[in-house]
């Protein structure tokens, strides 16, 4: 299983939120890439971005931030917020991100996820953030009738990369994840599943690496930035 050290933009900062509300923001570094390289040099082998204005505006927003972390670290990283066209995808690829996250358009426009996936193999992942079961989309802030499990199988032909779970209701709450739901989703599909949402001890990684699945891995932010996670532990646990 692979750690994703997850840095979340909001106004040009490295913040978490509680439960996904714009409102409830916590404010961990002003410069997002000091934070990136701080995580780099203790051992990671990728890094989770998402640009949470984007998320809601539909376009990027914290460009800048990005593009700063992506030309000074060396390791692969992911984004995910406000990437709802060819254009934007093209863009960030070009600027050596190695895997853009589409979540929005996966329930509005998955025609598009399948022209992205085809167009740039390995580099397109689906992002499902579901709360109590159900999709959520544009920042989370407005909720579907589209189940978690369908909206994956529905890409299961797409060749996409990867699908990064996100149980909303236990996103920055420090809880612990939903391994019930993440096991189960990773069972109904052959997409490679990333948990994320709630991801806060090492007991929490280890429930995830037994949980009856095969997972590619687990994103945590709050509990890397408390402390509550070592992350050179953390890394050693997943690889052993």
């Amino acid at each position: 299983m692979i750690l994703y050290p997850a840095i979340d933009l909001k106004d040009g900062n490295a913040v978490r939120l509680l439960h996904g509300d714009m409102d409830k923001t916590t404010v961990f570094n002003e410069n997002p890439a000091a934070q990136a390289l701080e995580f780099v040099e203790a051992g990671c082998e990728w890094l989770h971005l998402v640009d949470l204005n984007g998320a809601f505006a539909g376009e990027p927003v914290n460009a800048a931030p990005v593009k700063e972390i992506l030309s000074q670290t060396k390791v692969p990283a992911q984004l995910g917020g406000g990437i709802r066209d060819m254009a934007t995808i093209e863009m960030w690829l070009t600027h050596g991100l190695a895997r853009v996250i589409l979540g929005t358009v996966a329930v509005e426009s998955p025609d598009l996820v399948r022209e992205a996936a085809k167009a740039f193999p390995g580099q397109v992942a689906v992002g499902i953030d579901a709360r109590n079961g159900f999709v959520a989309t544009k920042g989370w802030a407005e909720e579907t009738d589209v189940q978690v499990t369908d909206l994956a199988k529905s890409f299961e032909d797409a060749g996409v990369a990867a699908i990064i779970y996100t149980d909303i209701l236990r996103d920055g709450a420090m809880k612990g994840p939903n391994v019930t739901s993440t096991a189960e989703l990773a069972n109904s599909v052959d997409i490679p599943v990333i948990a994320s949402g709630g991801v806060s001890s090492l007991d929490d990684l280890r429930a995830l690496k037994s949980c009856g699945a095969s997972l590619n891995g687990a994103i945590s932010g709050r509990a890397l930035y408390d402390g509550a996670i070592d992350l050179g532990e953390a890394l050693a646990l997943l690889k052993s």
